[in-house]
């Protein structure tokens, strides 16, 4: 069993960056695939970006140039750095571990933290 758990969610201004970090602990957290994930009110769970354990890292398009997906696999944490943020960015984060398959689908994760909430005012 691996526990994720989110950190560094907040209220922030368009414009500004923001950066949060999942640690995995738990049965070998730091050999998965991650990914990160969000999901506005009344939206379905979207995919952000996702990094594999050797650092090879996959992003929707429209977030590419402004989000950025990392990893510490000796903290077994994987970060995403996400600037020049837009109200659109709102939404709570989710990162997820040990996916089965395509790294872009929710269905294929086996494990997921809590969220943290990412609110960007205009």
């Amino acid at each position: 069993q691996v526990q994720l758990v989110e950190f560094g969610g907040g209220l922030v201004q368009a414009g500004d960056s923001l950066r949060l970090s999942c640690t995995a602990s738990g049965r070998s957290g730091s050999t998965y695939a991650m990914g990160w994930f969000r999901q506005a009110p009344g939206k379905e769970r979207d995919f952000v970006a996702s990094i594999t354990w050797s650092g090879i890292t996959s992003y929707t398009d429209s977030l590419k140039g402004r989000f950025t997906i990392s990893r510490d696999n000796a903290k077994n944490t994987v970060y995403l750095q996400m600037n020049s943020l837009k109200p659109e960015d709102t939404a709570v984060y989710y990162c997820a571990a040990d996916p089965s398959g395509s790294h872009r689908y929710p269905v294929n994760y086996k494990y997921w933290g809590q969220g943290t909430q990412v609110t960007v005012s205009s």
